[in-house]
């Protein structure tokens, strides 16, 4: 049978990242249903229902068991056991915090960078943002200068608060999207998401330039909401 998934209730002890608990319960499951490489695992709905989990948690577990060689995705046709032998003994590389831990905190702190931005901003703060949206504008088609864009714009709003504890806790953030983060933008970012992205960021910089901490608040939560919902329900 299958154990639900709990979090050690000793906080003095090291804590396994949630993704890989999943992980290693979605490789009991290959092992216990006998699921030979090249064949096909349950849909993500029917794998979250089993073990008694999220979608957010199942698909950063998946990502990682991609990493790690033990599975497939195969897009529009699911996730399958790779044909490697005994995929299901592998060791999972270390790939840092899941993309939703990171999204979850960025939303949280963000949000009020963003509503101080709008209190404090100067006109050269408000022209920096301004330069990191047309940046990702025009680098829309190059995913590398348009992801150093979209950075470019989230820490100009942070460094338009003025305060510099905040910068860093931001740089911290991003540097926090690693391995897992970018394969999992790389099966799930679409152009309808891309696009809706853009027009986030005008939305934020026109509530910033117009001195509105609600407003900005509000732009950068649903921004930062978004994307999670986004790549949690694919």
């Amino acid at each position: 049978m299958l154990k639900k998934t709990t979090v050690p209730a000793d906080s003095n002890a090291h804590e396994p990242r949630l993704y890989r608990v999943v992980a290693d319960r979605i490789q009991d499951l290959i092992r216990e249903e006998k699921i030979a490489g090249g064949e096909r695992l349950p849909s993500e709905r029917d794998l979250a229902t089993k073990l008694s989990v999220s979608r957010a948690s199942l698909r950063e577990a998946l990502i990682a068991l991609e990493l790690g060689g033990v599975i497939e995705v195969r897009g529009g046709s699911g996730v399958y056991v790779s044909e490697k032998p005994e995929p299901a003994t592998a060791d999972l590389p270390e790939a840092g915090p899941g993309p939703f831990e990171v999204l979850s905190a960025r939303r949280l702190i963000e949000s009020e960078i963003a509503a101080i931005a709008a209190r404090v901003a100067t006109d050269g703060a408000i022209d920096a943002i301004l330069k990191a949206v047309v940046e990702m504008e025009q680098n829309h088609a190059n995913y590398s200068s348009n992801e150093q864009a979209d950075r470019n714009f989230h820490l100009a709003i942070a460094r338009a608060t003025g305060n510099s504890a905040l910068v860093g806790s931001l740089n911290y953030l991003w540097d926090q999207r690693g391995r897992l983060w970018h394969k999992l933008k790389e099966h799930f970012q679409t152009e309808e998401l891309r696009q809706e992205t853009l027009k986030d960021h005008r939305r934020i910089l026109e509530a910033i330039a117009a001195h509105d901490p609600a407003a900005a608040r509000k732009a950068m939560r649903a921004h930062l909401e978004r994307v999670t919902r986004t790549f949690s329900r694919g």
